[in-house]
């Protein structure tokens, strides 16, 4: 596999774990629900270093929000917990953390790296 595209699967990678991240059991109330945009660090693993990707949440249910062709699914809780599942062919990745109002933090791990994100709503 050629390095950029080795790369480009751990990003996906890490996409999935915070989809992961934004999925629970219940529901969210809809104040969660929009665009939400995802930024993903690298603190461990052979992975892109940052990146950033928007998720799309409505009635609680978590989302893919761009243009690539990943599945991202997952749920947030009332309280804001949420948790995430994201795959892309063989890659796989989960999520977990917290939403507010207005923005989030968390963590991913992942097709042998993990690290942090947070999300800032957009819309």
């Amino acid at each position: 596999m050629n390095p950029l595209r080795h790369r480009i699967g751990w990003s996906v990678g890490a996409l999935l774990a915070v989809s992961a991240a934004l999925s629970t059991t219940s529901f969210a109330m809809p104040r969660f629900d929009g665009v939400w945009s995802v930024s993903l660090v690298t603190t461990k693993g052979d992975c892109i270093a940052s990146y950033r990707y928007p998720i799309q949440i409505t009635n609680g249910i978590v989302a893919n929000g761009g243009a690539l062709a990943i599945d991202v699914r997952g749920r947030v809780a009332a309280n804001g917990a949420v948790t995430v599942l994201v795959s892309h062919g063989d890659q796989r990745a989960t999520g977990s953390g917290r939403l507010s109002a207005s923005v989030g933090s968390g963590s991913w791990r992942g097709a042998g790296c993990a690290g942090s994100w947070t999300a800032e709503r957009r819309g």
